[in-house]
């Protein structure tokens, strides 16, 4: 690098969404590619650090004071003045709202880099025209948001880093072993239950492996609490519910453990993916071809039926076929068909 060229500061302003922020790695690995040097600093909910921790191209996080869908235009000024003294070159906003275009704007941040969204002039002075059927995934329409925007190809893989210490923490405080291999069940999904294959369906899958001398572990939040529960009393011994008692962080650790993921279209099942597990991913309302998890070995089902995909948080013809129909026996075939890893 040219000692005369000034490092380039970016802000990057983040997604609401757990899935949304792994797959934005991508966009962060192409814009440390194009200037080694850069340094990306990340404003994004509180919940996000975790993520934003083990992915080595971010600086730092800083965390959005304002929840989602709040305006709170004063606590947005604020921050925005603050951050003017970190002079930073461009801001880049994922999300399409006017309103998280605002606190780039207060700062003084003379490229603010995002799509055309809701009345966004000016305030998004690098504005770019999203093409929604040239650029299906979501990870690509992050990814052509990079300077100079970037052509339609494969994006590099979300990635995120585990520790050994903070794994075997996990490990400790919560009374888990790795004797057997792990099965990582996630059965929550936080937009709906036309995202949520059954309960009972999990469990069946559970009983097997666990016949077959696995173990295995519910990852969720408190909202997956009673999913959880039901799926442990269904499944019997060497099956924990964890859901609720971790926090994202320890989610993520335990995740890097699993020998074989199962989980819904969710967060999770995005971090399993950037963890490189095997994984099968169930699709209900929403679209495989739209939010994919990025892993090679990811298994993906989804019927394709003439209703879906739908993007309902709730089935709107009230039969869930799509979720319904697939069965166990299918979620056990194509674990079958994956590679077994042991945890790295």
């Amino acid at each position: 690098m040219n000692k005369d060229m000034k490092t380039k500061k970016i802000l990057l302003v983040g997604p609401s969404w757990v899935g949304d922020m792994v797959m934005a790695h991508s966009l962060f690995q192409v814009l440390k590619q194009a200037q080694p040097e850069a340094i990306i600093d990340v404003l994004a909910p509180p919940w996000s650090a975790p993520l934003l921790e083990r992915m080595p191209e971010v600086r730092r996080a800083i965390g959005q004071p304002v929840g989602h869908g709040r305006l709170d235009l004063r606590i947005r000024y604020a921050l925005g003045n603050s951050l003017r003294s970190e002079h930073y070159d461009q801001a880049i906003l994922l999300p399409n709202s006017f309103k998280s275009a605002l606190i780039p704007w207060w700062a003084k941040i003379p490229q603010r880099t995002g799509y055309v969204g809701e009345f966004r002039y000016g305030v998004v002075n690098d504005a770019r025209w999203l093409n929604r059927r040239k650029v299906y995934r979501t990870v690509d329409r992050f990814v052509a948001l990079a300077d100079p925007p970037q052509p339609i190809s494969a994006p590099p893989p979300p990635v995120l880093q585990v520790s050994e210490h903070n794994v075997q923490a996990a490990l400790q405080r919560l009374q888990l072993d790795v004797d057997r291999p792990v099965l990582a069940l996630c059965p929550g999904a936080e937009y709906g239950d036309a995202k949520r294959w059954p309960d009972t369906y999990y469990a069946a899958v559970a009983r097997v492996k666990i016949a077959q001398g696995w173990q295995v572990w519910i990852l969720g939040s408190d909202k997956d609490a009673l999913v959880g529960d039901i799926i442990r009393q269904l499944a019997g011994e060497y099956c924990t519910d964890l859901c609720g008692r971790t926090e994202l962080a320890e989610a993520i650790d335990l995740l890097s453990q699993a020998n074989m993921v199962v989980s819904n279209d969710s967060g999770l099942m995005h971090v399993a993916a950037a963890l490189d597990r095997p994984l099968v991913a169930l699709y209900g309302s929403s679209d495989p071809h739209f939010t994919p998890p990025l892993n090679q070995q990811a298994q993906i089902l989804s019927l394709g039926l003439e209703c879906s995909p739908c993007f309902k948080r709730e089935c709107p013809l009230e039969h869930l076929r799509c979720l319904w129909e697939i069965t166990p026996e299918q979620v056990l075939s194509a674990m079958n068909s994956s590679t077994i890893q042991h945890p790295r």
